[in-house]
């Protein structure tokens, strides 16, 4: 007992650290865990237990609800688009919309998580409340492909990023045993607005016009912003300098194999949330008033798939979640959606899939804090979202070209996405193992 006073008293003294408890005896860029280290925490901290960091949560979610959820229902769009103002274009021109979207919000990551270590997350998601009310307004009055690629394309990705990397980066700093169970109640904010904004716009658009639509949307987009300005803080830890780009996560043989896996990934992760709509009008004959309930159908199995898994990796491990739902996503394509030529099979698929690829959306950031300092956690996240913005940018475009060359089969498309992401999911193995090799630790 004296011992274990001794070792309690002696780890006090250290500076904040992530998972201190399973890393207390490595250096803070060390991703190596010792074989006799100990599986459940040592110790508890008053982190884990504060209002504080429940407010942020609830900010947060708000904050990826009008952010990351709107750009997941970028289907709609797309499926609206081919049919009226971009009618003249192929599905290959109007993806990159999209993914110019997603490149923009990841390639932005490691600026933005630099200005959150130096900053906090305000004056960031300040400038990503006012840019994203800019984007969305002038894309309500877009008619020209190069103005829904600046505004809704470019601008709209940078102010998802500006909402996204502080609020996830705040709230891992307020709690370190349950940090992925909270992670994964924030990316649920995700889905659940990947669920809403598609019925939302689809019926309003109808109703409204498009105009107004998009309108509407950035109304309760601009409050939701509104509130999470007011609850996302973080905990500061020691100040430190540091420059825009630490040389050191780049020599972190996990940092990067766990980049690697997303990378591959992400080059195909995305893609059924960009063409699930159109697939079920053109496979499974479905009118467009109908379709489009597939891609909420997806993202409501996301909200879910953001939840569980989160809470179930702080029992068992994250990398131990992360990998086997990111190899199930692939063979979902690969097998499921394949073979999905029904509305009910359509609609199955895209429940199985939300859940698993959202296993993956709210897991990877506890996966990157779990291997960071605290100081280093907003810099580290944005760098991995950095390394996978060109998967993401060309994903999409590439399933566009993939469709358009094979005379509308999905084929080939299915079988990119699929393949992608198991290849990926290998390289997440690779990291587990890394850590340790010890197939019951929990990592």
């Amino acid at each position: 007992m004296e011992d274990v006073e001794k070792q309690a008293d002696s780890s006090s003294t250290r500076g904040p650290s992530i998972e201190t408890s399973a890393y207390e005896n490595l250096n803070r860029h060390s991703a190596l865990q010792p074989t006799d280290a100990l599986l459940l925490p040592t110790n508890m901290t008053n982190r884990d237990r504060g209002w504080a960091g429940w407010l942020a949560v609830f900010g947060a979610f708000l904050a990826l609800f009008c952010s990351f959820g709107q750009m997941n229902a970028f289907g709609t769009y797309q499926s609206w688009y081919s049919h009226h103002q971009l009618s003249s274009h192929s599905q290959f021109s109007i993806s990159w919309i999209g993914s110019l979207q997603l490149w923009t919000f990841f390639f932005m990551g490691g600026p933005i998580g630099r200005l959150f270590d130096a900053y906090g997350p305000s004056p960031v998601m300040l400038f990503g409340t006012v840019l994203l009310t800019f984007s969305m307004l002038m894309t309500s009055i877009s008619t020209k492909y190069y103005e829904f690629l600046l505004f809704q394309g470019f601008f709209f990705g940078l102010s998802v990023g500006s909402l996204f990397y502080p609020s996830l980066a705040a709230v891992s700093t307020h709690f370190d045993e349950y940090r992925a169970s909270a992670l994964g109640v924030v990316a649920a904010g995700s889905g659940v607005g990947g669920v809403v904004y598609p019925i939302m716009l689809r019926q309003l658009f109808l109703r409204t016009g498009y105009a107004w639509a998009v309108r509407a949307s950035t109304l309760l987009s601009v409050a939701c912003c509104i509130v999470a300005l007011v609850t996302v803080k973080r905990v500061e830890g020691p100040k430190k300098c540091s420059g825009w780009m630490d040389v050191k996560m780049l020599k972190d043989a996990c940092f990067m194999l766990l980049a690697t896996g997303s990378f591959f990934i992400c080059l195909g992760i995305f893609t059924p949330f960009f063409y699930i709509v159109n697939y079920a009008e053109d496979r499974a004959l479905v009118s467009q008033n109908i379709g489009f309930y597939v891609l909420s159908v997806m993202n409501a199995g996301g909200v879910f798939g953001r939840i569980v898994p989160a809470i179930l990796s702080d029992k068992m491990g994250r990398y131990n979640l992360l990998m086997p739902t990111s190899f199930l996503a692939g063979l979902s394509c690969l097998v499921f959606w394949m073979l999905a030529k029904t509305m009910i099979a359509v609609m199955g698929f895209a429940a199985v899939y939300g859940f698993l690829s959202g296993a993956f959306i709210s897991v990877i950031t506890p996966c990157v804090a779990q291997i960071s300092d605290i100081n280093e956690i907003g810099s580290r996240i944005g760098a991995l979202y950095t390394l996978i913005s060109i998967p993401s940018l060309i994903g999409g475009p590439i399933a566009g070209a993939l469709i358009q060359c094979q005379g509308g089969s999905y084929t080939g498309v299915i079988g990119l996405s699929g393949t992608s992401i198991i290849i990926g999911s290998l390289f997440i193995l690779a990291c587990r193992l890394r850590i340790n090799r010890n197939i019951w630790a929990r990592v």
